[in-house]
């Protein structure tokens, strides 16, 4: 028994390989293509003539001031000091989410990336400094003998998500924080950039955690905002996983696949780990992604399903795996992956199948308690980006046998074979007319 979801391959007719190009044709797309990389090498080198200008303005803004008699208190670190040369205490350092109220007028140092920076004139600056997904706001004030206006300047003109060391005491507001999580300041002492980032970068965090209804308003009201697209997302992978969303999206899945194994391993299941790269199909139904393998020919498993039943077979009882499943399948739907995660269950059963409903419904039951428990500020950060309808579970979930579904769908006036399977459509009918009821 597997708890992920199967769905048929959709029947599909081969098509017809296409008439040879004539001669002038593939000439003039050989040209076409020709000029495409011509105007595209051209982009590359114009964008980097202009992010060496920046650079090379960026550097100058940055520049210490020797002159300065606090110039020791800010500046970039030597690549020679990032070297290690003597064990650090990671304690050293305070975490971004750790800090609230309780560490008031305490002198702390924190390390992450530098998401806003503002300046008020020449002697105040504001910083946002985000670490794993929290964010706290950073205060530069010009003071005698503690902060110089050159400090200011200089971290003023930092660049957006460069990695920083901010050394400061912890200070409560009057007025509440709206541009981060953290609901205190920090007061800096010291800044030193850790690693710059390029001056110009190819998306913004901001633009890049927009959502869709986000811009559609927007532009209703007659203002157009930025919309990273998903080549552009992809092509600058590293930076669009910034985003609030996405580290929320990471980190539930890292909660799925914990409250999963340690349910499972307290109900008595063992873990197993089946092979990927096998000599046949696993199970039907699905496309199989073939290759050869030292002159022999193999495919990347589609399921655990075979290695499974032989752990029951070879009196395991209850096993499970978190593996990765590969379909080779021509559809683009949200249920048709090429690759994707899977969490396999099989149990032997004593006497009725109900024994498995009754462990998978406890698994859900516990799965869901846990998610809203436990990451309530990742489903909240990503249904900022991607809004849904929070969900809804009973706490021993309704069991309907295959007649009685069949009999609420004509009831509800929809024709249904009673002896044929449920497609999507009526799975998703079903499902909205048990929610109503």
């Amino acid at each position: 028994m597997s708890t992920e979801s199967h769905a048929p391959s959709s029947a599909s007719v081969p098509e017809q390989p296409p008439p040879p190009q004539p001669q002038s044709e593939q000439e003039e797309d050989k040209s076409q293509s020709k000029k495409a990389a011509k105007k595209e090498a051209a982009k590359q080198e114009k964008l980097r003539r202009r992010q060496e200008a920046a650079l090379a303005s960026a550097a100058q803004s940055l520049s210490v001031d020797e002159d300065d008699p606090l110039s020791a208190n800010y500046g970039d670190v030597p690549l020679p000091e990032l070297q290690s040369k003597v064990a650090a205490d990671i304690r050293d350092w305070t975490e971004v989410g750790a800090l609230s109220s309780s560490l008031k007028d305490k002198y702390v140092l924190v390390r992450g990336r530098a998401q806003v920076i503002r300046a008020v004139g020449k002697n105040m600056a504001f910083l946002v400094i985000r670490e794993k997904g929290f964010t706290v706001q950073c205060v530069v004030t010009a003071q005698p003998d503690v902060v110089s206006r050159q400090m200011v300047k200089y971290a003023a003109g930092l660049s957006r998500e460069s990695i920083v060391d901010i050394e400061g005491v912890v200070s409560v507001p009057d007025v509440q924080i709206k541009g981060a999580t953290q609901q205190v300041e920090v007061q800096v002492r010291k800044l030193y950039s850790v690693n710059k980032a390029m001056p110009s970068l190819p998306i913004n965090i901001e633009d890049a955690a927009r959502s869709d209804v986000e811009i559609e308003k927007a532009l209703q009201a007659g203002e157009q905002l930025v919309r990273v697209n998903q080549d552009t997302r992809l092509n600058y992978r590293v930076i669009d996983m910034r985003t609030p969303a996405n580290q929320g999206i990471f980190r539930i899945q890292c909660q799925v696949g914990n409250i999963f194994r340690q349910f499972l391993l307290a109900e008595g299941f063992v873990e197993i780990h089946t092979p990927k790269l096998i000599a046949g199909s696993s199970e039907g139904g699905a496309a199989v992604f073939k290759l050869d393998y030292k002159g022999q020919p193999a495919c990347l498993a589609q399921s655990p399903q075979l290695h499974k039943q032989m752990a029951i077979c070879g009196d395991f009882g209850r096993v499970f795996e978190i593996g990765p499943v590969f379909r080779a399948e021509d559809s683009y739907t949200h249920r048709h992956l090429c690759e994707f995660t899977g969490l396999d269950v099989e149990m032997e059963i004593k006497k009725h199948y109900f024994e498995v409903i009754d462990v998978v419904d406890q698994l859900f039951v516990a799965m869901f308690d846990a998610l809203n428990k436990n990451c309530a500020k990742e489903l909240e950060a990503v249904g900022r980006q991607y809004p849904f309808e929070p969900l809804k579970y009973l706490r021993q979930t309704l069991k309907l046998t295959f007649e009685e579904g069949v009999q609420m769908l004509k009831d509800a006036g929809v024709e249904v074979d009673p002896l044929g399977d449920l497609n999507t459509e009526l799975e998703r009918k079903l499902g909205q007319l048990v929610l109503e009821k």
